[in-house]
């Protein structure tokens, strides 16, 4: 009678490994994270990841290291460059995650197309060379196929890196890491201990040959990328996808690089060609209706170092059961709340009885700060049914006291609402002083909330 094959329990997020199933890990305290997999796979990749190639590398000088060849690449779309810290990093990790149809594998076949110039290999382990030649056909490639973009379907990572190493190319993109699996690992793809592995054999790849790798990954109903939370430390990049796949506005934030600045985001618009660029994203988020609706604001928001306008749309209703609902989309719930406690205490509002719906047009999911005084007034403007100027947007913090305080970057917001059009921005009177405001628009400071209402709703 053959003996039961030994399991083991680890966490999905720390990979902290436990001999029986708990429901919070001990290490991480994550809930519902323990997942079961066989030991000697467990052990097999703990071997597989220890391995390492012989090296003569000995320890060098900080001082001493020559960065200079280190120059980065283009990939061709403007907006991923940027979004990269200037292109793409030679012999860098670059992870895309993101819900199923939202444009992933369409970015990552329009790379080679929009850089003909870089040898790319092109790993598909979701499809065949004809699907992914039509989807080429889709975005519009046609009769221009570029002559060094090389269509490989395999899923087995051993043979994938003997032809990487044998083609040399500038760039390899897999589609996807839950498709891959290596011999090292005896369990099925996709499973925990498969993806671990292949990530750590591509890392050692890309950073032995210098050709940087971009990996398509797929993310749990949670919306976090799927498979072990050790995946994203591996990599370099970790860039992640957001907005509802059925509209055709997506942004792509980063969320991690080793190489460049996390706060930057990436616009796209999907068309029937594949993912256009976005080069101002503020002319989308902005009102789309006619004038004089209220409960609208136009928040001055600084995402990065880039400098949004987008509108606060707020409904302001009476409870109709007793008891008031508070429901927020993009901004944070407990921060509405705050908000609305400061409205009630500091201004005189009773709103504790009715319903209070805010959302943030165009999918955005706000942490500015700046946006409060626009989610204050747009509370206001539903609440009083009185409509808001539409040449009118707001940048402040608003505190505890009701006191409204100043904002990083002040002079970059107004110069954004200058150059789009708006007559009036209303900041915190305790911004500094940053020069001349832009010809066209009243730069209004005002200390607090109350103050603000009576200039606003006079």
């Amino acid at each position: 009678m053959a003996s039961k094959a030994k399991t083991v329990w680890f966490c999905t997020n720390c990979g902290n490994e436990s001999p029986k199933w708990m429901g919070r890990c001990p290490a991480c305290g994550e809930w519902n994270t323990m997942v079961e997999a066989p030991a000697e796979d467990r052990k097999a990749a703990s071997a597989g990841s220890a391995r390492t190639a012989a090296s003569d590398r000995k320890p060098r000088r900080l001082k001493d290291i020559d960065f200079s060849a280190e120059a980065r690449m283009s990939l061709g779309i403007s907006e991923l460059d940027r979004l990269l810290g200037g292109g793409v990093v030679p012999g860098s990790l670059i992870l895309i995650g993101g819900e199923p149809g939202i444009g992933k594998s369409t970015l990552s076949l329009q790379i080679p197309l929009a850089c003909p110039s870089l040898k790319t290999l092109y790993v598909s382990g979701e499809e065949s060379e004809k699907q992914v030649r039509m989807r080429a056909e889709r975005l519009g490639a046609g009769g221009s196929m570029p002559d060094d973009c090389l269509i490989f379907c395999e899923t087995r990572i051993e043979t994938i890196l003997d032809y990487a190493r044998e083609l040399a190319p500038d760039l390899m993109i897999v589609d996807s890491v839950q498709t891959m699996f290596t011999d090292g690992v005896e369990s099925t793809p996709g499973s925990v201990s498969q993806i671990k592995e292949v990530a750590a054999i591509l890392l050692r790849f890309t950073k032995e040959s210098g050709v940087p790798v971009i990996l398509i990954g797929h993310i749990t109903k949670d919306g976090y990328i799927a498979g072990p939370k050790i995946l994203e430390h591996i990599v370099d990049v970790v860039l992640q996808f957001e907005g509802e796949n059925r509209g055709s506005y997506r942004i792509l934030r980063g969320i991690k690089n080793r190489f460049g600045s996390t706060s930057e985001l990436a616009v796209f618009e999907m068309t029937g060609k594949g993912l256009r660029e976005v080069e101002n994203p503020s002319e989308m988020l902005i009102p789309m209706h006619e004038q004089g609706l209220s409960g609208t604001a136009i928040a001055a928001m600084l995402d990065g170092t880039r400098p949004l306008l987008f509108e606060v749309q707020a409904l302001v209703s009476s409870a109709a059961y007793g008891t008031a609902q508070r429901s927020a989309t993009g901004f944070d719930g407990r921060r509405l709340n705050m908000l609305l406690a400061v409205l009630e205490k500091r201004a005189g509002f009773r709103l504790s009885a009715k319903d209070v719906f805010l959302n943030m047009a165009g999918g955005l999911k706000v942490g500015d700060p700046a946006c409060d005084l626009a989610v204050v007034f747009a509370v206001l403007s539903s609440n009083f049914d009185y409509p808001i100027p539409s040449d009118v947007c707001f940048a402040g913090e608003v505190g505890l006291s009701g006191e409204i305080r100043p904002v990083a970057q002040t002079s970059r917001r107004i110069g954004e609402a200058a150059r789009l059009g708006f007559r009036k921005i209303f900041v915190s009177s305790f911004s500094p002083d940053e020069g001349k405001a832009p010809k066209g628009i009243a730069v209004v400071k005002v200390a607090d909330v109350p103050e603000l209402v009576k200039a606003l709703f006079k």
